[in-house]
């Protein structure tokens, strides 16, 4: 007999709740959970794959450990003895950066990934720590540390109330949306023009984002933080700039136009390929809507002035008094975010507190660029101990990260390498131990980072909709054991790791003045704790302690976990609301909106006024059934247009004797790849695409559904040395490309 069960999609960013219909314990049907306060009911073919996604017959289901070069199945118990053998002695003998953690795009998607990464960094006490966001996000980070003082505080536009969005290196239409946390994309950006208002979409290609828009500008790849600095340049010059009530919590206005002021739309004209006229028609435009929102993603962020693009995007809702605005740019409120502290002046953001030992790349929120981490392992100069072992957690960097062919052979001269994951893919194929988490369906959700980046505050849990099969282990339970190998305390409870976070924050809580149980008693509060895992009471701690939460009694009408989970389709906490100045953590606790840094990259950005492509560039894009490189096994999400094509643009094609379908070679500077043409206007002359992901065609991976179109790694394309130096992301988007028909 089949019954259904609430959850929450774990598949992409915009969390949508399903219903999930189950024979058994398995998952056989999922749709959009109409009642879902958040989601409404919306579902993405990912969503509607849930099923296939959760039982794809290729995903490991015991551990797997290295026995004479070869990977064989394990115990548990094997495995994390495998585990505390092999990382704390390399600790003790070469220092703990000597072990790096490798993070993935997945791991934000899960409890588990939300709760015990930063414990396992802890424990290890590395500096080696390499994630997913130095390839995608970083410059958005660094930006808002700079701006606000706090590199998690982003805005996000308020979709549901704008009347005029200007979208830069976006593709939400595809993307679900990215740092901006909302169902149904699609149907809002409808709604925002059915309302009467006005969707611009600057981009290289001609997405479906951009066939939606009233107005799509196809610049060229690249130029995103000119364009944005001439806008800003003619606020200045035509007066336009006001910034309402944000001006108390403003400073470095003039210099700021100071600093902007070679930027003018006459001068970036040609390099970014847009006409003067039209760029001052945009500004214009932005200035005089009543309520508008800018906002850019990873076209934006992937290029070399990522963070001064980002930067400009929230310069531009400054300077329109939109940010902190309802129909604006606001800071979400989670419900899991810390106690809310008074406003005032905080420790500010710091930039490069350590370095990489090869090229000395500084750190960016505690991260080192994941381009760097091949010759971190498999360069022997340099200040310190090489990485000598990895933990990699749902990445797959062989894959996302640049020139994967040497990443590939550096792995495999590390001393030792666990990998959790559910695959064996292109990067775990090298460890040591792989331990697989169970399924998306026999494991609790909750979006702790997503809800930071909301279009509306809510709150949602689903626990596990199906039971843990025989032989399988909890992913937060892997986590936790994970943290104690590494400690060195192997062998004790898992649950001491909660218990331990729980001891740790409420001793700290009752210590914070602001603090709603300020003065009382950490044992007492802890025994009020409810949940029926660690994780549960970690969760009920949180939303307790939370902006909206009942304080351990002090609210009585707040948050609980108990609460929540009477509550299955979530809760709503209502629209975004202005939350200034309390976001603010700089120095001065205002907006600085001339940071040090970013006023010294600005000479880059002057001679990037006098840079021309002497070729093509290449630029990346994403397709709605995809999510990087991690659902090209299951079928349902793969074929018909989601295929790994080179798109150029008819006048290239015929002047490189490029026939549609043909076979073309694509050099860089990283390697050369070979992919099937596809003839298409999409892409403005001048530019190439190639998808993101793919390259499924390395020997040792257990993905055979991937490998029977496995597409090319455009990444290999791309030697490394290109980085946006405040952040250390990768450049992704607009490096140079040769192209020739293969024969």
């Amino acid at each position: 007999m089949s019954r259904t069960a609430l959850r929450i999609c774990p598949l992409c960013e915009a969390t949508c709740g399903l219903t999930l219909t189950i024979e058994g314990t398995r998952v056989t049907g999922a749709r959009g959970d109409r009642e879902d306060v958040f989601s409404k009911g919306f579902i993405c073919p990912k969503g509607a794959s849930f099923g296939a996604v959760d039982a794809d017959p290729d995903r490991l289901r015991t551990p797997l450990v290295r026995e004479d070069g070869e990977l064989r199945e394990a115990t548990w118990e094997e495995a994390f003895d495998r585990i505390a053998a092999g990382l704390r002695p390399l600790v003790e003998r070469h220092g703990p950066d000597s072990v790096g953690v490798v993070l993935g795009n997945p791991n934000v998607h899960t409890v588990a990934g939300g709760l015990y990464p930063p414990l396992l960094v802890g424990a290890l006490g590395t500096r080696s720590l390499f994630t997913a966001s130095t390839v995608d996000q970083m410059p958005k980070h660094v930006s808002s540390g700079l701006l606000f003082g706090d590199a998690n505080a982003i805005p996000v536009p308020d979709l549901d109330h704008t009347g005029h969005l200007l979208l830069i290196g976006a593709n939400p239409l595809e993307s679900n949306g990215s740092l901006c946390t909302a169902p149904d994309f699609p149907g809002k950006l409808k709604a925002l023009r059915a309302r009467g208002g006005t969707l611009t979409v600057v981009d290289p290609r001609r997405t479906r984002t951009a066939r939606l828009a009233d107005r799509h500008i196809a610049i060229r790849p690249g130029t995103d933080a000119l364009l944005l600095a001439a806008m800003a340049t003619v606020l200045f010059e035509e007066k336009l700039a006001d910034l309402g009530d944000l001006a108390p919590h403003v400073e470095g206005l003039g210099e700021l136009q100071d600093a902007l002021a070679d930027f003018t739309p006459e001068a970036v004209a040609e390099a970014c390929d847009v006409d003067a006229d039209l760029i001052r028609t945009l500004a214009r435009e932005l200035a005089a809507a009543p309520t508008a929102a800018v906002y850019a993603r990873i076209g934006s962020c992937t290029v070399p002035h990522g963070t001064l693009g980002s930067w400009l995007v929230d310069v531009l809702n400054t300077l329109t008094g939109n940010l902190d605005r309802p129909g604006g740019a606001l800071f979400p409120q989670a419900a899991t975010d810390r106690t809310p502290r008074p406003a005032g002046p905080g420790r500010g953001f710091a930039l490069g507190r350590w370095h990489s030992r090869v090229r000395r790349l500084p750190e960016a929120k505690g991260e080192l660029p994941l381009s760097a981490l091949a010759e971190e392992i498999d360069t022997a100069t340099g200040e310190g101990e090489p990485v000598r072992a990895l933990v990699v957690i749902a990445a797959n960097p062989v894959l996302s990260a640049p020139d994967g062919d040497r990443l590939d052979k550096a792995l495999e001269s590390l001393d030792f390498m666990v990998s959790v994951d559910p695959y064996l893919n292109e990067t775990s194929r090298h460890a040591d131990v792989v331990l697989p988490p169970p399924p998306p369906a026999q494991s609790p959700h909750h979006d702790f980072a997503f809800n930071t980046l909301a279009v509306r505050n809510q709150v949602r849990y689903s626990r596990p909709a199906v039971p843990l099969e025989p032989g399988r282990m909890a992913e937060t339970e892997i986590h936790a054991r994970l943290v104690l190998a590494a400690s060195g305390m192997h062998g004790a409870a898992p649950e001491a790791v909660d218990t331990m976070v729980i001891d740790q924050t409420l001793g700290k809580a009752v210590q914070e003045a602001h603090s709603p149980v300020h003065g009382r008693d950490p044992r007492a509060l802890a025994a009020l704790l409810t949940g029926d895992t660690g994780p549960e009471r970690r969760l009920d701690m949180m939303l307790r302690l939370g902006p909206y939460g009942d304080g351990f009694g002090a609210r009585p009408d707040g948050l609980t976990l108990a609460r929540l989970l009477d509550s299955p389709h979530g809760i709503d906490l209502g629209p975004l609301r202005p939350r200034l100045p309390q976001p603010l953590k700089t120095r001065s606790g205002k907006i600085e909106l001339l940071p040090g840094p970013i006023a010294g990259d600005l000479p880059r950005l002057r001679a990037a006024l006098r840079e021309r492509p002497a070729g093509l560039v290449l630029v990346g894009r994403r397709h709605l059934r995809s999510n990087n490189s991690w659902m090209h096994n299951v079928p349902a999400l793969t074929g018909g247009s989601n295929r790994c094509t080179l798109h150029l643009h008819p006048e290239d094609a015929a002047r490189l004797g490029v026939l549609d379908g043909q076979p073309v070679r694509v050099k860089g500077a990283g390697g050369e790849v070979t992919a099937r043409a596809e003839v298409t206007d999409a892409v403005r002359p001048g530019v190439v695409s190639l998808p993101h992901g793919w390259g499924h065609d390395r020997p040792g991976t257990r993905l055979n559904h991937a490998a029977t179109d496995p597409g090319v790694n455009v990444n290999q394309l791309l030697d490394g040395s290109l980085l946006d130096p405040l952040s250390g992301n990768a450049v992704l988007n607009g490096i140079p490309v040769e192209l020739a028909a293969a024969l």
